[in-house]
């Protein structure tokens, strides 16, 4: 799960990187590491739901 997730969002950054997604608040190129802190919370709670649950 951990890996699908970690996959699916830097291939999102790599996109966004190429050409913006348009979404609210990933309008402009830099604004990349908007979705890298977005990956480290699923990441983070992925291991929290396999750990706890």
């Amino acid at each position: 799960m951990t890996k699908t997730i970690s996959v699916l969002l830097m291939l999102a950054m790599v996109v966004h990187l190429v050409k913006p997604l348009g979404l609210p608040g990933l309008r402009r190129r830099g604004d990349f590491w908007k979705i890298a802190v977005l990956a480290f919370f699923c990441w983070t709670l992925a291991l929290l739901l396999r750990e706890f649950g």
